[in-house]
């Protein structure tokens, strides 16, 4: 006989019926139940204002003929549009600031965005346990290092008498100037980055992973699955949910490299790939004669590009995927 399929219990009205609002009492009481809570992540919501919202204040700036010391607004405040924007358009550093900025971060995005994943699901499925939770550690501690002391590391094993130097001419070969040599930036600025920020990134998805029900290994190994196929039929399809999200994040921030590792690492040998357009803008904003309302243009610029490319990879993943931020 052949089985009859089940019908699916119909909705009750209390179901049907639309969410209702909360009322006050129910807020107070919602406030009051979470209150523990709420405290917890005031200073959080407290830094993230002051640090990150109120100095929105100062993007006015951009649109302004301003000089330090003058009140981003008053009555003497000499407002000029769009100038400071179609001043850097035309200014002959324009292009070669996009393509240095562009390069340094797609290539260390290709790189970098996977690695942090590979890394997760070879740690998962590894046997040995505490030899994974030691290797987690050790691939943690570079994280710790601040940009000073990993520049100064590069310089004592890139620099023209560094390790690499004086292994290569106890072997007869020449020393190579790698902080002077524009093609040596980039590599070393990508892949101590990574080397950097790989193992950091990983405990997200080690955390997700950690989510994944035993029993669906079970199943795999009960049907001979090899540890390599429940890795990618079991773990990474897992994951993919945090995949998504933190796909989108990366590419919302993709253009906001910071200024300060390019310019430790910058020599007037490399500057032709090394000036980015956060190390131009911390130039023209702060050293030298100050051109704040120029510096804030560009950077307002930079982050435009940034919002641009979270909205479009927002949608993108929300057409085909169901995954998004909103």
């Amino acid at each position: 006989m052949e089985a009859k399929t089940m019908k699916q219990p119909a909705l009750t009205k209390k179901e049907k019926a639309p969410r209702k609002k909360m009322t006050r009492e129910k807020r107070i009481r919602y406030f009051k139940d979470n209150s523990p809570y709420l405290l917890m992540i005031l200073p959080a919501v407290l830094i993230v204002f002051l640090f990150n919202y109120l100095p929105i204040y100062g993007v006015l700036i951009a649109f302004q003929d301003f000089m330090p010391g003058d009140k981003i607004l008053s009555d003497s405040t000499i407002w000029v549009g769009f100038q400071n924007f179609e001043r850097f358009f035309s200014d002959p550093q324009f292009w070669p600031l996009m393509k240095n900025t562009f390069l340094i971060c797609i290539i260390g995005f290709v790189i970098g965005f996977p690695l942090p994943i590979i890394v997760s699901l070879m740690l998962n499925a590894m046997k040995g346990k505490k030899t994974a939770k030691v290797l987690q550690t050790i691939f943690n501690g570079p994280h710790f290092i601040s940009l000073v002391v990993l520049v100064g590391m590069l310089t004592l094993f890139f620099g023209r008498y560094g390790l690499v130097n004086n292994i290569a001419a106890h072997f007869g070969g020449e020393r190579y100037s790698y902080f002077l040599e524009s093609k040596a930036f980039r590599p070393m600025y990508i892949l101590s980055s990574n080397w950097q920020d790989f193992g950091w990134s990983a405990i997200i998805y080690i955390a997700a992973l950690s989510n994944v029900d035993p029993q669906q290994h079970e199943a795999a190994i009960l049907d001979g699955a090899t540890r390599f196929q429940r890795v990618m039929h079991v773990d990474l399809p897992a994951i993919m949910p945090m995949v998504s999200v933190m796909l989108i994040m990366s590419i919302g921030g993709l253009m906001g490299v910071g200024y300060e590792k390019a310019l430790l690492m910058q020599t007037d040998g490399n500057l032709a790939v090394s000036e980015l357009i956060s190390t131009y803008v911390y130039k023209r904003g702060l050293t030298g004669v100050p051109d704040q309302a120029y510096a804030t243009a560009i950077g307002l610029f930079n982050s435009i590009i940034n919002v641009v490319l979270l909205i479009i990879a927002n949608t993108t993943s929300k057409k085909f995927s169901e995954n998004s931020l909103w």
